[in-house]
């Protein structure tokens, strides 16, 4: 059994990144070896110094949808006020919603809440949702008034930054929590590795023989769900929807028969790779959903490097990384992190394991 306690660390709270750096490349990237421990601290800029001809680049295209709403019971100014995150659409009906409800004790089946507009105002077209029933795993069946889910999202809806940023979302959010190869809209977090990447940078990869490709999975909100079981392997995970093209596994598979090299960026990437790969690493084409949970002792097949934000204390996230590298070299990387003063987490500094 994995103690939790393992992927423990000190953070002071003036490391975490409230806000994204000025440029979406003037983030920093610390170099880890995966072999030696060894790490450099470079502008992420440095990236395609660690590529060559030949090496692919695979990125998670999901978009973050505007899936924060609020709303009043009943309607009435003074009633209880409700918050909505949107998680995934209820079996691909439009207007019908799974999502998580706060207060979730007060959203009883039947229950009828108007959406508030962008000012916190009560909408004056009274359009709102009805709550179905509440689903086994806390998050509930909604439906809406109207089916039209891009118009709801576009007048009601906010960006779902995480909590620990301990803000609302801000203008400037709409487009920095979002990559700029967002394509696919399912995602209620952003696959913040990709955050730092800009068109020229990607244009330069492409123009120096490297080739860029993309799968989907949908973040879900149980990517902010800390482990709090004593044991890793006692952690249930969240289900994600994901898609890889049988063009991205060739790719995938190719580059590696050539002797060349995968970087997965972010860790939903990899979950995708690593959920489609057999034990020598060949992936091929699926789509569904998956929960896997990678964890020591388990050591990643599907790719060759790793591009990824730094993680919060015992999460899921930390565990994956761990499983490309020696989690005690991990967390002395990170100490060396803190130390540098680099940023942490979505909207902070990254690091590459080579």
């Amino acid at each position: 059994m994995l103690p939790t306690k393992l992927f423990d660390y000190e953070l002071p709270p003036e490391l975490i990144a409230r806000y994204p750096a000025a440029r979406r490349d003037g983030s920093r990237m610390m170099v880890l070896d995966r072999v030696t421990g060894k790490t450099e601290i470079h502008p992420f800029s440095d990236i395609l110094n660690y590529l060559s001809p030949g090496d692919a680049i695979i990125c998670n295209n999901t978009r973050v949808c505007r899936g924060r709403m609020f709303a009043r019971k009943a309607g009435l100014a003074e009633g209880a006020k409700f918050e909505l995150l949107l998680v995934e659409p209820f079996n691909g009906i439009p207007g019908e919603w799974n999502c998580m409800i706060k207060p979730g004790k007060r959203a009883k089946d039947g229950t009828h809440a108007v959406l508030l507009e962008q000012n916190g105002e009560l909408n004056a077209d009274g359009i709102g949702f009805t709550v179905v029933e509440r689903n086994s795993d806390d998050t509930f069946h909604i439906k809406f008034d109207r089916d039209d889910d891009a118009m709801l999202q576009e007048r009601f809806g906010h960006i779902p930054l995480p909590p620990y940023l301990n803000r609302d979302a801000e203008p400037e959010d709409d487009e920095r929590y979002q990559t700029v190869y967002a394509a696919v809209p399912g995602a209620v977090a952003a696959p913040t590795a990709g955050l730092h990447f800009t068109p020229e940078i990607l244009s330069d990869a492409v123009n120096n023989g490297v080739n860029l490709a993309e799968v989907t999975l949908h973040v879900g909100p149980g990517t902010f769900k800390p482990v709090s079981a004593e044991f890793a392997e006692e952690h249930q995970m969240h289900y994600e929807e994901f898609f890889l093209p049988p063009d991205v596994a060739e790719l995938a598979n190719q580059t590696r028969r050539n002797g060349k090299k995968v970087l997965a960026v972010g860790t939903t990437t990899v979950r995708v790779l690593e959920s489609c790969c057999d034990e020598n690493g060949i992936l091929t084409p699926r789509n569904g959903r998956t929960n896997i949970f990678l964890h020591p002792p388990y050591k990643a097949k599907s790719a060759d490097m790793l591009l990824t934000n730094f993680h919060l204390p015992c999460s899921t996230l930390l565990m994956l990384v761990s499983c490309f590298c020696e989690r005690k070299m991990v967390l002395e990387a990170y100490r060396k992190a803190v130390e540098n003063k680099m940023r942490f987490y979505s909207y902070g500094d990254c690091m590459l394991l080579k």
